[in-house]
């Protein structure tokens, strides 16, 4: 094969095939080879890089992030509670604000039962550190990355559909979830959570076009077929970064792990894709050789020391919960005595929190007036009242009395095509083998399927903070797929905007109707009626 020069940045293949940054309907991005490539070409199979128009492309995603911010920072410190937090920012505020004076530790009077990891709350003693302790120091820190989620979203929806068109819808769509916008101005851990894994998708996605960028290079340069196994991809950085941020999804919430496996899995499956697209000769049996033994540094080890660097005040306290557990509530022998004393104590002490998830059941705590069951969340069917205060004391809706409420719902017209959204994800998946939409999948999986696994267990819908955007992933694929093909009659093109322009002005004009509702505006007991359109949505 003659040798030829292949830009990394851009993926296989060194032009690009014009207009392929429109979006593309019913068939994978990258299907149709570039000028002056063959389809025979192993690097046309190695799929099409990203867009080329990187500063338009920045350009939209700092521009949506700073309307985000702006939606996301207004009113931040209302409501509260009296000047307390409301809801469940009760748990976490307080703990947050304790950690600050005791050296990065909470006070602890429960023992074993701070119920999950110090990430979170660390992120929400900064802004408690920064501005004090109100409803705006201990919301900001949500705030900021509720933000930063729509930088994300625009640049790895971008990636991942092609297209800057759709990368920017996806985040107008991701500013006006209501989920997302209430989460994203509570001082609760969920949007952190959603944060790191939303960031460590964009990482794997961006580690999928850097190796399929160097078997680029190496079948240009005719190396495919030195070793039956395929290259060796040398230190992938991107992958290490997945890593990191997995590891510190899971140091906000153990749910973290979900993302974990799957998104471990998924790397692997793509490094055999990106093998076997290569021309490799034994695909599968060089991404064992080859991509296995890194993966399991990348995606095992890596996570759990970044995992653990969140524990560090608790592990330079002298007076942290359990941190002396060896030698009074675990023995100094046994077959674990090789591991060090301060680690043997924070597993005994996450085995006790453990315990309390566990117990955490309808049968043993009672019926929670707004928990649920994740057969309901697709659609967003159960709702959750964070804030309700009516009375006298509440004014500015023109009415003798007024209403502040704040209800954590997603947007219905984002939320209730969910299912048609999935059924088209699994038909593209399993008839095209689409590996977008499998990722979409993945990911959307990981968040709800592991809760079918206890069904006793309490659970809330905040538990789909983190899922939004592979629902608003797939959204956009399917708007994809509705614009058409690149090349399609004017006609077809123009009726396929028409349709999606639609469908997000229906989401943009829901969020703002939800408005009230979502930020605790004071409205009159007839407005208040009117926003509940569901039984499902009262208490």
């Amino acid at each position: 094969m003659a040798t030829r020069s292949v830009d990394r940045t851009r993926g296989a293949g060194a032009t690009r095939a014009a207009g392929s940054d429109a979006p593309i309907g019913n068939r994978p991005v990258g299907d149709a080879p570039a000028p002056g490539l063959h389809p025979a070409d192993p690097t046309v199979r190695l799929g099409a890089p990203p867009p080329s128009d990187r500063l338009r492309g920045w350009a939209v995603a700092i521009a949506l992030a700073l309307i985000a911010g702006a939606v996301r920072f207004a009113g931040l410190g209302r409501p509260t509670d009296g000047g307390t937090p409301v809801f469940d920012e009760k748990h976490y505020v307080p703990q947050a604000w304790q950690m600050l004076r005791n050296g990065g530790v909470e006070d602890n009077p429960g023992y074993e039962l701070v119920v999950h990891p110090p990430l979170g709350k660390q992120l929400i003693a900064l802004g408690e550190y920064a501005f004090g302790y109100d409803g705006f120091g201990w919301r900001v820190s949500a705030a900021l990355a509720g933000t930063l989620m729509v930088l994300l979203i625009v640049r790895a929806g971008r990636r991942l559909t092609r297209s800057t068109l759709l990368g920017g819808i996806a985040g107008v769509l991701l500013i006006c979830d209501g989920m997302s916008h209430v989460q994203s101005r509570m001082g609760m851990l969920d949007v952190f959570s959603a944060l790191f894994v939303l960031a460590a998708f964009a990482t794997l996605l961006c580690d999928r076009d850097d190796v399929r960028a160097r078997m680029a290079i190496v079948i240009a340069e005719g190396r495919v077929g030195d070793s039956p196994y395929g290259p060796r991809l040398g230190v992938r950085w991107w992958r290490l970064a997945t890593g990191v941020l997995l590891g510190l999804g899971c140091a906000v919430k153990w749910s973290g792990v979900y993302w974990l496996a799957a998104f471990a899995v998924l790397a692997l499956v793509w490094d055999l894709t990106a093998r076997r697209a290569a021309g490799v000769e034994r695909p599968w049996v060089g991404t064992l050789r080859r991509d296995l033994a890194p993966a399991l540094w990348a995606l095992a080890l890596v996570p759990i020391l970044a995992y653990l660097s969140a524990w560090w005040a608790w592990f330079a306290s002298e007076t942290s919960v359990d941190r002396y557990a060896v030698g009074e509530k675990i023995g100094l022998g046994g077959p674990w005595s090789f591991i060090p004393a301060p680690l043997r104590g924070l597993w005994y002490y996450s085995s006790k929190v453990l315990e309390f998830h566990v117990g955490l059941t309808t049968q043993a705590s009672g019926v929670h007036p707004w928990e649920s069951k994740p057969w309901t969340w697709p659609m967003g069917l159960r709702p959750m009242l964070y804030y309700y205060s009516s009375g006298s004391q509440i004014t500015g809706c023109g009415a003798p009395t007024c209403i502040s409420a704040v209800m954590l719902i997603g947007t219905p017209a984002l939320w209730w095509p969910a299912l048609g959204v999935l059924a088209v994800a699994l038909w593209r998946t399993f008839t095209s083998f689409d590996w977008r939409y499998a990722a979409v999948l993945v990911g959307y999986g990981a968040g709800i399927l592991p809760w079918f696994a206890d069904i006793n267990r309490q659970m809330y819908f905040f538990y789909m903070t983190p899922v939004v955007p592979f629902l608003i992933f797939g959204t956009v694929l399917v708007m994809g797929g509705i614009l058409g093909k690149s090349n399609a009659p004017r006609e077809r093109r123009q009726t396929g905007l028409l349709v999606v322009g639609l469908w997000v002005g229906a989401v943009v004009a829901n969020f703002v109707w939800l408005w009230p509702i979502l930020i605790g505006q004071p409205i009159t007991p007839e407005m208040w009626d009117a926003q509940l359109w569901l039984p499902s949505w009262r208490a």
